[in-house]
């Protein structure tokens, strides 16, 4: 009897060794996140930075050359069309002269002075001659009263007057024109005047706001020379917004004109806003990256402006360019790639279950799923290479102090 319970306990301890290294050999289960396949309402959206910007601007420029005065105004204070004076210019001032351009200017201006001079003396000349020739005509009716000169000599007194009266008239033209020269000759050599900046009622040109609004940009502030078409202001209102967002070509395309957008990150709460336009063109743009990008510009409006916003504020919209009510839909971290397919592991029976799946429309938390999935199954979440098909699996439990 003895004999036989030894014979047990021994079967009993291999027994124990094997179970023990079975036990201790034997796969054990993986520790994972799981999630469910679920379906509901599903959005795809694109994050754009962009910027606002004042719907019509007015951009003031000077339409002449010549000094400015400081203006009156700072960014921001208001201006009604046709009456606030936003710049006055003045005629511009003539350039300060070098020794050497003022003696030449000067030896001009001496000769324009003895070119009166020699015309005043021409003039006098034909005016004597012109004396000298009526009075001979006088002598001339004379005579041929009492018929002592013929006709012809009377007629050649006639026309010698009226040739003198042409001289003298050209002469006196002359007189005109050498003074005019003198003239010209005097302005070049004037300098600027020590008080060209002192505003006078008649002295200049005052360039007012061509419409109600604020002055946004101001581009000449201090009195300062202008050439023509310098930029003096802007103006516009700021309450009459749209932002500008620039899009990948690629992203454009899937837009229109009314697809809904929210404006977010611009230091207040998400704005409601819509698309008014795509660009027909798109530009060249080189990214952060160095890579370069065809992009095209969307115009959005808002719903509201709120208060603090003004132009030329950077903000970043999200843009829905697809959505549905309905979507049978996988988070993201459950997918990898196997070759040109999308594949999930499937938690079945406590067993990683490969499964191969077509995946439509994705975000970037969901993808939606075409086929291979159904609402309920539970996947796997970040699946590591150490997990293969048919792998043992345990959900991770996470444990809450």
């Amino acid at each position: 009897m003895g004999k036989w319970i030894k014979r047990g306990l021994l079967a009993l301890a291999v027994l124990v060794v094997i179970g023990g290294f079975v036990y201790a050999m034997r796969e054990k289960p993986i520790a994972v996140d799981v999630a469910t396949v679920a379906a509901g309402p599903m959005a795809v959206t694109i994050l754009q930075e962009g910027k606002t910007r004042v719907k019509d601007i007015y951009t003031i420029h000077s339409p002449m050359a010549g000094q400015m005065l400081r203006t009156a105004f700072d960014e921001g204070d208001a201006v009604e069309a046709g009456k606030s004076v936003v710049a006055r210019i003045l005629p511009a001032e003539s350039a300060l002269l070098d020794p050497r351009t003022r003696q030449e200017l000067q030896a001009t201006r001496d000769a324009a002075e003895v070119a009166v001079a020699i015309a005043e003396a021409d003039r006098l000349k034909a005016a004597a001659s012109l004396e000298q020739a009526e009075d001979q005509l006088r002598r001339y009716r004379n005579l041929s009263q009492r018929d002592t000169i013929s006709q012809m000599e009377l007629q050649q007194a006639i026309t010698a007057v009226d040739v003198a009266r042409a001289q003298l008239d050209a002469a006196g033209a002359t007189v005109s024109l050498r003074k005019a020269e003198l003239k010209a000759a005097t302005a070049r050599l004037s300098e600027p005047r020590a008080n060209a900046y002192a505003p006078q009622d008649d002295c200049c040109l005052d360039l007012v706001s061509p419409a109600d609004g604020v002055i946004l940009e101001i581009y000449a502030r201090s009195a300062q020379p202008v050439a023509i078409g310098a930029k003096i202001a802007d103006i516009g209102d700021p309450r009459d917004l749209e932002a500008v967002v620039d899009l990948l070509s690629t992203d454009a395309v899937r837009i229109r004109p009314g697809t809904a957008a929210d404006i977010v990150d611009w230091g207040g709460p998400s704005i409601k806003a819509s698309v008014r336009r795509i660009d027909p063109a798109a530009y060249e743009k080189t990214s952060a990256l160095g890579i370069s990008e065809q992009r095209v510009d969307a115009i959005l409006d808002f719903e509201s402006i709120p208060e603090g916003l003004g132009n030329a504020f950077r903000i970043y919209a999200r843009l829905v360019i697809w959505q549905s009510d309905d979507v049978r839909q996988v988070p993201i971290a459950a997918l990898f790639r196997s070759g040109n397919d999308w594949q999930v592991f499937r938690v079945v029976d406590d067993k990683a279950v490969l499964t191969t799946i077509g995946v439509g429309q994705m975000n970037e938390e969901n993808a939606e799923v075409l086929e291979g999935l159904s609402a309920g199954d539970r996947v796997v979440l970040h699946p590591s290479d150490t997990i293969a098909d048919g792998s043992p699996v345990a959900e991770r439990r996470i444990e809450t102090p």
